[in-house]
């Protein structure tokens, strides 16, 4: 029976060559979407599970309410880590402190090299687990060592043995390596939380906590005075495996509370536990409530996926319903030789299973072509997975249920056919078949016009947050971290030298880069202040020149002033600052903070330092050249920047010989903001061009069988005078229809899930009425442009010919 089923279902896919192609082809573009799509959500959603025990790996955050709104924010004071391993032992393997992370200067020999890595304390290794391929987990219990990933150590050493090697640590401390460690995959990252805020780096190394202790004064002092408000360091735990991740977040929630100053009992801090399941998929919070991230794009695409191969399914059950009359007589015979109807629905259904797996064949050689170029648009390293059981029991699943849904109405339809009927010629294709085919062409193009104008509505945010004044000039402006003590003390010589070169038009230093926010400080008093209104500022520290380097524009008052002693004490506030703090005519207006009193110089417009897609903080501008960890230079319009570089790292290597010159233009850092909704922009807008091209697949297909259909009465039509314009106009009509009917059900399908969508951003568009105007537009153009051809050669054929037929 099946060696009959195999032969006849390949006879009827070589006799039939056209719809063959389009049923195969189609299948074969939805299939390579939906592996593509389902690739990509499979590294999504296995972010960090690389992690032995990851399911018990949390960071602990904390929930400050201030005047009514909750923040969500991921510094804690020092004294919390001890706190917890004292008092609920019991609940932790494992609590671990650590530094943000940042670049700092490891130097062997000759080579000095940027590394990016953090300060942990010694249990950091056992509880991320780290496949140490070199030294052990105890590596960090010597508090002058250092461990490298195995990148770090081969470009620091190449062949030689590092182990035991000694190095300097921003040159100023030597280390000795006592590990190398395992490289992070591409889907792993121990600080993936703080990726949401800065650009994701990868992981070369870890120093000990003692040492970033004895490095920094500021760090010893909170840990000998015990400073429960002096919020600058991350807590990372691993629960016992006899607790549950919510059950310890619940039990700990009050220890920050119990132990702040009065002051800061104010705002109820809560500490939760954030798993380390949600780092990457669920990263933003609101209102203390983790609520999107990553995970938006899994859900979209995947809804993504499933509709493209959808349409695939609906291009081969139109086809093959509209082809019925072809395969009637063959139906009729086959029962009338004693065929039964469950042979029949089992002979159609071997023939969609046939062409599916054709189709899975051929989708998978397109995904392993593909997937270089699709890895560099989603920024993902993924291979396909030959290897993996999982992936090719997953294919069979997809390969049954897509033959299923392909070929289950066309054989059960096709099934139903009486003998007597189809011998006798008198079968037509019934209203429920043909209302059927329309109800699943308007499927299609409900599908591609919600596609078409979510790709537009996606576009037009990206384009709104971009076209944001963003209160400075970013052109010709980078930044170079301070990643060493080196620089201290030289502001005023390299300000000297690098203008004096003719590479720099300013110079100046600031606390934070120019697209970040690294501190905020409360306890903010003035004039006319609500005492029950708690303050929470964002402070920038920043040396006399800032305001010229960066070109912020001055709104009242003026800027810092070198000729001014009492500047140094001096605030200027941003236009956010002012609304926060209710002031009128804010200039000469006094601030008082726990060192003293400030006057107000200056206020200067909005400057947007974090997120594009939210509105900017209100924050201080002080002078404190000892609180600066940034370089801002602001290059010479007269020269090119590859000659301004050139010469601002000639005089850097003057004044700094051990620390590599490395740098950020401040537009491409601001760039960097936008990289998550560029890939979704690019990879939806390429998911739903292909749609719409297996949707016309299709079309194709329908336009041809119907014209082959139509042929006698059109013939009739041009003997009694019709036009070729006419008959155009008849053969097109019910699709253009079709295509008004669609978008009016996609309309508000479409608007919803992309306000929906919107929603995530406090700063974004109201959507525009005319993106649905247009993309219904764009597909009834594609559709007419697609039949155009069939019926264009059905409306100009000889009539003579088509009546002399049959």
């Amino acid at each position: 029976m099946f060696k009959n089923y195999l032969k006849i279902a390949v006879r009827s896919i070589s006799k039939n060559k056209t719809y063959s192609f389009i049923n195969i082809g189609g299948l074969a573009l939805g299939l390579t979407v939906a592996m593509l799509i389902g690739l990509w959500i499979h590294d999504e959603k296995t972010f960090n599970t690389n992690f032995k025990n990851h399911d018990h790996i949390a960071q602990v955050l904390v929930n400050k309410t201030n005047n009514g709104e909750i923040r969500t924010r991921f510094t804690l004071p020092y004294p919390l880590a001890a706190e917890l391993r004292s008092v609920y032992a019991g609940d932790f393997k494992y609590v671990v402190m650590s530094s943000f992370p940042g670049d700092n200067v490891l130097s062997f020999k000759e080579k000095n090299q940027n590394q990016y890595g953090a300060y942990m304390e010694k249990d950091a290794l056992r509880l991320f687990s780290f496949t140490m391929l070199k030294g052990n987990h105890n590596a960090l219990n010597d508090p002058n060592a250092i461990v490298l990933s195995a990148s770090a150590a081969n470009a620091l050493f190449g062949n030689e043995e590092p182990i035991g090697k000694t190095m300097r640590l921003n040159d100023n401390f030597v280390v000795t390596v006592k590990g190398v460690f395992e490289d992070l995959p591409t889907n792993a990252n121990v600080f993936e939380p703080l990726a949401a805020f800065s650009e994701s780096k990868k992981l070369d190394f870890i120093a000990p906590w003692d040492l970033y202790v004895s490095m920094y004064e500021w760090v010893k002092t909170a840990r000998d005075r015990k400073l429960w408000d002096n919020n600058s360091y991350q807590v990372y735990v691993a629960v016992s495996n006899q607790s549950t991740i919510e059950a310890v977040s619940h039990k700990i929630k009050n220890t920050l509370y119990d132990h702040v100053p009065d002051e800061t009992k104010r705002s109820n801090p809560e500490i939760f536990l954030h798993p380390m399941k949600d780092w990457h998929l669920k990263s933003s919070f609101k209102n203390g409530l983790s609520y999107g991230g990553a995970i938006q794009y899994v859900r979209m695409f995947g809804i993504i996926g499933v509709f493209v191969l959808l349409l695939a399914c609906i291009n081969f059950m139109n086809l093959s319903t509209a082809r019925s009359q072809k395969r009637a007589k063959e139906v009729g015979i086959r029962k009338t030789v004693g065929s039964n109807k469950n042979q029949l629905i089992e002979q159609f259904l071997f023939e969609s299973l046939l062409v599916t797996c054709c189709a899975f064949a051929i989708a998978c050689t397109l995904v392993v072509l593909l997937l270089p170029l699709f890895n560099q648009l989603a920024d993902k390293q993924i291979l396909f997975p030959y290897a993996n059981p999982l992936f090719w029991c997953i294919g069979l699943g997809l390969i049954s249920v897509t033959s299923l849904l392909a070929g289950s109405y066309p054989a059960l339809y096709l099934s139903s056919f009486r003998p007597v009927r189809v011998l006798k010629g008198t079968i037509q294709a019934g209203k429920s078949a043909v209302s059927f085919r329309k109800v699943l062409v308007v499927v299609q193009f409900i599908v591609s016009i919600i596609l078409v104008s979510g790709t537009m509505v996606v576009n037009q945010q990206i384009q709104h947050s971009k076209n944001r004044p963003i209160g400075y000039n970013k052109n010709g402006l980078i930044m170079i971290e301070k990643t060493t003590e080196a620089f201290e003390g030289k502001y005023n010589v390299l300000r000297e030298a690098f203008k004096k070169s003719g590479a720099v038009a300013e110079m100046a230093e600031s606390s934070n880069p120019m697209t970040e926010v690294w501190n905020s400080n409360g306890g903010y008093d003035w004039e006319g202040k609500n005492p029950d209104f708690i303050t929470n500022i964002v402070n920038f520290y920043v040396s006399h020149d800032y305001g010229k380097t960066v070109g912020w524009e001055v709104k009242f008052g003026r800027n810092f002033s070198r000729d001014l002693a009492s500047d140094s004490t001096a605030y200027i506030l941003n236009e956010a600052a002012v609304e926060y703090m209710g002031l009128q005519d804010p200039v000469d207006k006094t601030i008082r903070w726990y060192d003293g009193e400030h006057k107000v110089i200056g206020v200067v417009k909005n400057m947007l330092t974090e997120s594009p897609f939210e509105p900017v903080k209100q924050a201080i501008y002080s002078i404190n050249y000892n609180e600066t960890n940034w370089i801002n230079l602001k290059l010479s319009p007269e020269k090119s920047i590859t000659q301004s570089l050139e010469k601002i790292e000639t005089e850097f290597a003057i004044f700094a010989p051990s620390i590599p010159f490395e740098f950020q233009f401040v537009d491409n850092a601001f760039g960097h903001k936008f990289k998550a909704e560029e890939r979704m922009r690019k990879l939806s807008g390429i998911f739903s061009v292909l749609a719409i091209f297996i949707s016309c697949l299709g079309l194709f297909g329908l336009s041809t069988f119907m014209a082959e259909r139509r042929t006698k009465e059109i013939g009739i039509r041009k003997v009694l005078g019709a036009s070729i314009m006419s008959l155009f106009k008849m053969l097109s009509r019910d699709f253009v229809l079709l295509v008004l009917f669609s978008g009016l059900i996609a309309i508000p399908v479409a608007y919803y899930v992309m306000q929906q969508w919107l929603e995530n951003y406090t700063y974004h568009i109201s959507i525009p009425w005319w993106v649905f105007g247009v993309a219904i537009l764009s597909v009834m153009f594609i559709a007419l442009f697609t039949i155009s051809y069939q019926a264009a050669r059905a409306a100009i054929v000889n009539p003579v010919k088509s009546l002399r037929t049959q």
